[in-house]
């Protein structure tokens, strides 16, 4: 301490100077020009304080203590390690703030595939379209085509029943074997019928040729045979004006004969000739009758085409069966 400042006895060192007169005890100083006492003095150092030797020096990094403070000695870390506190607060608002982002990230992602499924239904609603070729057909076309569908579907529907049947019946343990056989001579009962080796009832149609100008000619039969084939017809025969019948199968063929005549298997029959079918009678007349069909062919020769349903038709007329010389079943 230099020779300038005098020991103030509490260990802080004060600036040298004229002493402060003073008075009574707690009066204050009389002279006009004294300084207020609540004022700091302007020779009070205003630098840092420097601690004398009796009081104790705080270390780095430690708060100094209030005698009448709590101490919360939870909050002090055991190891030396510095407490948390808001360094703490800030790592714990990071996963937060990541959760925002993958949030954000999602919806991102869940606005795309809204807008992709949106595009996707705007394309297929464009590129669907009405049929033009269906929007220029009359509607009474319209009725027979939705008409023959739906009768479609149901034979379709039938098939698929009846086979769905016959296969749990083939799978069951007991009435397999019999189902079996059954199954079988229904199968062979439909091969003799469409072979012509068995004879068949059911509805369907006869339909009456009656030559004008011009004799029914073979190409006119053959024509209306495979017309009714195509709308469905499961068995038919062909009959004369001298009630020879002949059955009509895959192999069968026509020919012209003599004086008008026709000739079928080797068979001369005689006009009017009468095709008895069984199938579908309303799909059956509306295959002949389609313009520039079979119908319209014979009447404009001059002759006439005439229909007859029958709820039962009956296809008697048997076929000889064919020996086979060579071909044999795949085993």
């Amino acid at each position: 301490m230099s020779d300038e400042q005098t020991d103030t006895g509490t260990g802080w060192p004060q600036p040298a100077g004229p002493a402060r007169p003073g008075g009574p005890a707690g009066e204050p100083d009389p002279r006009p020009d004294a300084p207020d006492p609540d004022e700091l003095s302007p020779l009070a150092p205003q630098g840092p304080v420097r601690p004398s030797d009796d009081e104790p020096v705080a270390e780095p990094g430690v708060e100094p203590v209030d005698d009448g403070a709590t101490v919360d000695l939870n909050a002090v870390s055991r190891s030396g390690e510095p407490v948390a506190g808001s360094d703490a607060s800030v790592e714990a608002a990071k996963p937060v703030a990541a959760g925002r982002s993958r949030w954000s990230t999602a919806g991102v992602m869940i606005a795309a595939l809204l807008a992709l499924l949106g595009f996707t239904l705007v394309v297929q609603l464009k590129t669907t379209s009405t049929d033009p070729t269906l929007g220029a057909t009359r509607q009474e076309d319209l009725v027979r085509i939705l008409s023959d569908l739906d009768a479609r579907e149901n034979r379709l529907q039938q098939d698929i029943r009846a086979l769905e049947d016959s296969q749990r019946q083939l799978r069951s343990g007991e009435q397999g074997r019999q189902a079996a056989l059954d199954e079988a001579t229904r199968r062979a009962d439909e091969l003799g019928i469409l072979a012509g080796t068995l004879p068949a009832v059911g509805p369907g149609l006869t339909v009456q040729f009656d030559s004008g100008a011009k004799p029914i000619s073979a190409n006119r039969v053959l024509d209306a045979v495979q017309e009714l084939r195509g709308a469905g017809a499961e068995a038919m025969q062909i009959s004369g004006g001298d009630r020879a019948t002949v059955r009509i199968i895959a192999s069968t063929y026509f020919l012209d004969g003599d004086n008008g005549s026709l000739m079928v298997e080797g068979r001369r029959l005689t006009g009017p000739y009468t095709i008895t079918v069984i199938g579908d009678p309303a799909t059956m007349r509306t295959a002949l009758n389609i313009p520039g069909g079979v119908v319209a062919s014979v009447r404009g020769d001059g002759g006439n085409v005439t229909f007859g349903e029958r709820e039962v038709a009956e296809v008697s007329a048997l076929h000889v069966p064919i020996k086979l010389e060579h071909a044999r079943p795949v085993s």
